[in-house]
């Protein structure tokens, strides 16, 4: 079973902060008048053990107050700022490998409650290009990442592995076909708009598939491993509300918890 861990980290933020909102108003008070009247009682006379033990927090006060900043400060940069997500699939090759560690830039779109999604301040929209966390249509509590081919109101096609966009042909330049020696995708740069990126198709025969017409306020997604990606052509269109955020570096791969990581693909994602 998935957790989601924004709703997780919300709730101890909630809890742990109203732990402390109610002992600063109504435990701390009445130890600080247990003190008072104990001091009267004694005429100024307690040792300093009798005055710690009176004014001793309660241990679920004392981890409350320890772990609130902490954990508010973890949930203002994971909702707001950025937030890392590692790559599960290979749906993103060559550009993104199975176990990149990738940050994501949460406010680029606009600011949004967390847990919720709802956009509060609109700032940048998707641009044509763009490598996009969002939430799955078809099941919201799963993120996946591709790239915007679509913007809405545009026509997309693609024919004999070819993407066109209101009817333009996007630009293929050929690299190699690999593996060397047992040759099984081409690699190739594609222009979509004004980004250059790498894709990979698989040397087999062409497919033909449908043409789409992208609705207001939503988003047409395609891997960059173009044969070998589960995205729009499938199940449809990212509507706005599912955005999660601008994938823009990697930080780190790894791929297993087998292996070692590393540091070799890090930077900017193209």
């Amino acid at each position: 079973m998935d957790i989601d861990f924004a709703l997780v980290l919300v709730i101890l933020v909630a809890v742990t902060g109203l732990v402390w909102v109610f002992d600063s108003f109504s435990l701390a008070p009445k130890r600080r008048l247990a003190l008072q009247a104990a001091e009267a009682q004694s005429g100024g006379d307690l040792s300093e053990n009798v005055k710690t033990e009176l004014t001793r927090e309660p241990v679920v006060v004392e981890y409350s107050k320890s772990f609130f900043p902490v954990l508010f400060l973890v949930l203002a940069l994971r909702s707001f700022l950025v937030e890392p997500f590692q790559i599960p699939s290979g749906s993103m090759l060559p550009t993104l490998q199975i176990g990149d560690f990738i940050l994501v830039n949460k406010y680029h779109y606009g600011i949004r409650l967390p847990v919720i999604g709802t956009k509060i301040v609109s700032i940048n929209d998707p641009q044509r290009g763009d490598v996009m966390v969002f939430k799955y249509p078809k099941d919201p509590s799963v993120n996946y990442i591709k790239r915007v081919v679509g913007l809405p109101g545009d026509h997309i096609r693609y024919t004999d592995k070819m993407l066109y966009i209101n009817g333009e042909p996007m630009g293929q330049e050929f690299m190699a076909k690999l593996p060397a020696n047992r040759p099984r995708v081409e690699l190739a740069f594609e222009q979509l708009g004004n980004a250059k990126h790498q894709i990979y198709k698989n040397l087999t025969p062409a497919r033909i598939w449908d043409e789409w017409v992208v609705p207001e306020g939503h988003y047409f997604m395609m891997g960059d491993n173009r044969d070998n990606s589960n995205d729009s052509r499938f199940w449809g269109m990212v509507p706005d509300s599912l955005v999660v955020g601008k994938a823009f570096a990697i930080w780190m791969h790894w791929e297993s918890k087998l292996s070692l990581p590393s540091f070799r693909n890090n930077g900017v994602i193209e």
